[in-house]
């Protein structure tokens, strides 16, 4: 029950302002991600590239050893076709008909032609092994890049994460506070239409006559309304709760 009476106390105004100081809360905590630029994204593309980087110089390795293995399974083949065709010339020498040496001679020179086959294979198979382990090396050299450029901004960005983490936290706690001020409902609202914002603005102030978030021009009845601060008012265009220049304290705190 007194947590009900305590939110109809706050008024218009009271919450108005607490959206703008908020807004000015979460425009700080911008401000540091920005000073962070693109370093997490970099990070995060350096991350994926290595483990890119590792799965491709895996594949090599296992497509090399694939390829030594065929290199030795063909040069058992001409062993083998070798040690048949001695065995098969000494047949010959003591064949009982023409009929069996033709056979044996047909036997042979197919075994000659297995031989040059599996030697044009072993020619290829070498080539293909050279070609990979040059494109192992490639990446294995890329690989070792990608890793100091991590390695170099992961510390920038811990630098700066270290110099901004307690600032950054006084700020959200700040916020929360101020969060616990705000209804629900309203508070719902100012996340949807910050995220939807360009500049993550939700709220902003008047000035010159026209709304601080699209700078579309704002009726004189409407500045009036907005000035007596008797219900939230958002932008008819871009959809930002408005306040007045005077609640936004303007020449003491400039909004960005």
């Amino acid at each position: 029950m007194e947590k009900a009476t305590e939110n109809k106390e706050i008024t218009i105004e009271e919450k108005l302002r607490a959206l703008y100081d908020l807004q000015l809360v979460a425009s700080e905590i911008d401000k540091i991600k920005t000073l962070r630029g693109e370093l997490p994204l970099e990070v995060q593309d350096l991350e994926d590239d290595i483990a890119g980087l590792e799965t491709r110089i895996d594949k090599y390795k296992a497509d090399i050893a694939h390829l030594d293995a065929e290199i030795a399974a063909r040069k058992n083949e001409i062993t083998e076709s070798k040690s048949l065709t001695i065995k098969y010339k000494e047949q010959q020498d003591n064949v009982r008909n023409n009929r069996e040496y033709d056979a044996l001679s047909k036997e042979i020179e197919f075994k000659g032609l297995e031989i040059e086959l599996a030697e044009k294979r072993i020619h290829e198979y070498t080539a293909d092994v050279k070609i990979k382990k040059e494109e192992q090396q490639i990446a294995s050299t890329t690989l070792s890049e990608r890793k100091e450029d991590l390695k170099q901004k992961k510390a920038e960005l811990d630098e700066i994460v270290s110099e901004t983490k307690q600032e950054e936290e006084k700020l959200r706690e700040k916020g929360k506070q101020i969060e616990a001020m705000i209804e629900p409902r309203l508070l719902t609202a100012f996340k949807r239409i910050r995220k939807n914002a360009r500049n993550g603005l939700a709220v902003v102030y008047v000035q010159r006559d026209a709304c601080g978030g699209c700078f579309n021009k704002i009726p004189a009845q409407r500045q009036l309304d907005i000035r007596l601060r008797k219900k939230i008012i958002v932008c008819e265009y871009c959809g930002r709760i408005l306040v007045d220049s005077d609640l936004a304290g303007v020449g003491v705190v400039e909004q960005q």
